[in-house]
């Protein structure tokens, strides 16, 4: 039996600049972290009891003989590219609801492979992990997705992501003194809408657009590295949320399809009830939203949005990891 744990993240700035279609001409820039709310893969070899020779465990139970059959994609993709021949049993569990723009089904990804590699008796390094979450995702499943999340999934921690135009990547930790890095947490306020979206076809139309937002793109990966100086000043930290507002009005107009009427409402109420910026976290649509609301104006940010759930959190930095590893000899 193994289990492997692996966090969802939330990103702050830079998002859309991380789609290959961008990065590769212009180059990208992400600010994320990952967050301590988190997926839950177990995986073991099925003994030759059964009538089916794949079982599969989510929302749904699929119980088939041959990987083809499979319903779930990334499931299915990964088996196929691994060549998963043994019977196998996988179970999935997560902290948060499914296509919430926190990266879930990337940590999905990446907590699979990292799966079915230990299954394997072999160790994966967060680089080859992230680089093989992203081919899956992009290559094989063919999805619009970016390259963030998986890196935020593979590695963990606070980190500054740069996407190279040959296709690498580079991650670098933020550093923070560690009443700095309190004080962002203490500002934080995550929400759940309650709506969920596709991620993938919102940013399809996002993609599509690229080549007409060149100037809001090439302005959110600024955004990025001002974000940073902001953290590791020593001036107000307002600012942070202040930038964030403005990278929520960029983000929105790059699709019509990032917001909608009721996130926007959603967003004006935390305006008016003292949050100084936010953003819709992943592609867009639903999902989770991310404020910046100093502490004395917390509880009135609570009362406005008291129809959503509040879900408190804490940064982490452990990335996806096995952490039960007992194989059965079969």
């Amino acid at each position: 039996m193994i289990v492997t744990r692996t966090p969802f993240r939330i990103s702050f700035f830079g998002g859309g600049t991380d789609y290959p279609t961008w990065f590769q001409e212009h180059g990208g820039v992400v600010i994320a972290t990952t967050i301590d709310k988190y997926c839950y893969i177990s995986c073991r070899y099925l003994p030759p009891f059964f009538e089916h020779k794949y079982r599969v465990v989510y929302s749904r139970i699929e119980n088939v003989t041959n990987p083809d059959d499979i319903q779930h994609p990334a499931v299915r993709a990964v088996l196929k590219y691994m060549s998963c021949n043994r019977g196998l049993e996988i179970h999935h569990d997560g902290d948060l609801p499914a296509r919430s723009g926190l990266g879930s089904s990337s940590s999905f990804t990446v907590g699979l492979l990292n799966a079915l590699k230990a299954l394997k008796g072999q160790h994966i390094s967060n680089e080859d992990l992230a680089a093989l979450a992203i081919h899956i995702e992009q290559k094989v499943i063919q999805e619009n997705v970016g390259s963030q999340d998986q890196i935020s999934a593979s590695y963990g921690g606070f980190n500054r992501i740069e996407f190279l135009r040959n296709g690498g990547f580079l991650v670098n930790p933020i550093i923070l003194k560690m009443d700095r890095l309190e004080d962002v947490q203490d500002n934080l306020m995550l929400f759940f809408t309650g709506f969920s979206r596709i991620a993938s076809e919102i940013a399809k139309s996002k993609i599509d657009n690229i080549y007409h937002r060149h100037a809001e793109l090439s302005r959110m990966k600024e955004m990025a590295d001002e974000a940073i100086s902001i953290l590791q000043g020593d001036g107000e930290l307002n600012e942070f949320g202040e930038l964030l507002d403005m990278g929520w009005q960029y983000k929105k107009s790059l699709s019509d399809q990032v917001s909608t009427l009721e996130i926007d409402q959603i967003y004006a109420a935390a305006r008016k009830a003292g949050a100084l910026g936010g953003k819709l976290l992943g592609a867009g649509g639903g999902g989770f939203m991310l404020f910046f609301v100093p502490p004395e104006n917390q509880s009135r940010v609570l009362e406005q949005l008291k129809s959503l759930i509040y879900v408190p959190f804490r940064f982490e930095n452990s990335g996806s990891r096995v952490v039960l590893y007992q194989p059965n000899g079969l």
